[in-house]
């Protein structure tokens, strides 16, 4: 299994973001996930700087191949759009990038004031979007007339030797079912053996699996939860709220009805390496191939000890 690290462009400054991609791949770390976001969950949490500054910036400190985790290329930013972001991308860090993508949230997507469509139509543009992508990515103008994205004599001149891949999200049955239909790869933040064993019984096969999980390192198991829960109350949320809460002051209010204890299935707390260990033996036998590790809170530099010194030795 690949070991990646995650990077939380929720909670961190562009200077932090390349002080951590630097030290993950001094710790051993393979690879790298970005999230793509315009606003944090909730306040606390504080940053949100552009994803494709971030990954130009990238580029020039580490070699490790990069993950957007995920983007969303239909309702924000038009998928023409995103196909040169992600073609100069690659050709930035010599093809060693991957594009993810989902059907995103109103969290980020809303705030041009468009309507905010319901699931169904979402994977439906997410669908054309990825075609779009494709398209543009084979060279030569590219003239598309869809039901939700028209292109018009659109050329993109700057092309990796080899268009990125693209994996998609997918959490319920018909996201899943379209990733392992139109995608490269599967991307996920859930240890379910479930959801791999659809993906790759409906089309996808062999093809990469991704999933990530969030930590919080602290001297203890006590100080990284109240970390997370200071940090990412948001984790807690179940359901579709986190698709569908417009902006963070409203995660902060359902987040009100989280408590501690919740975050124990989403976060490893502490400086246990067993804990690490434990949880990545979670998704390995669910199927994953890769699993990327985020650092919520100021302690980073321990977390990278901690994998470069005990965890990623274990696993290899």
């Amino acid at each position: 299994m690949k070991i990646g690290y995650f990077l939380s462009s929720e909670e961190f400054t562009p200077a932090e973001l390349l002080e951590q991609a630097r030290g993950a791949e001094r710790a051993g770390f393979e690879a790298l996930w970005i999230s793509d976001h315009y606003h944090p969950w909730v306040d606390a949490q504080g940053q949100s700087p552009f994803v494709w500054s971030m990954i130009g910036a990238l580029s020039q400190v580490c070699s490790l191949p990069v993950t957007t985790a995920v983007t969303c290329p239909t309702v924000r930013i038009h998928p023409a759009v995103i196909a040169q972001a992600a073609a100069t991308s690659a050709v930035l860090h010599g093809g060693r990038f991957v594009l993810g993508v989902g059907t995103g949230e109103a969290l980020n997507e809303h705030i041009f004031g468009d309507a905010w469509p319901q699931a169904d139509v979402r994977l439906e543009m997410l669908e054309e979007a990825v075609e779009v992508l494709r398209a543009l990515w084979g060279g030569g103008f590219v003239n598309h007339h869809g039901k939700h994205y028209t292109v018009e004599q659109a050329r993109i001149y700057t092309l990796p030797d080899t268009p990125p891949p693209i994996y998609v999200s997918g959490f319920g049955p018909k996201s899943i079912d379209l990733a392992a239909r139109i995608g490269d790869g599967y991307v996920s933040t859930m240890p379910d053996g479930e959801m791999v064993r659809r993906f790759r019984e409906n089309g996808g096969g062999d093809k990469p699996c991704q999933a990530g999980f969030k930590a919080a390192y602290a001297d203890s198991e006590d100080e990284g939860m109240r970390i997370a829960y200071e940090r990412w109350p948001n984790a807690g949320v179940p359901g579709e709220l986190s698709q569908v809460l417009p902006s963070p002051r409203h995660f902060e209010q359902a987040a009100e009805l989280v408590k501690p204890e919740m975050l124990k299935e989403a976060f490893v707390c502490g400086n246990s390496a067993d804990a690490h260990l434990e949880m990545i033996d979670k998704y390995a036998k669910a199927g994953f191939d890769e699993v990327y590790v985020a650092n919520t809170g100021p302690h980073y530099q321990g977390l990278f000890d901690l994998y470069q010194r005990e965890v990623l030795p274990r696993l290899r």
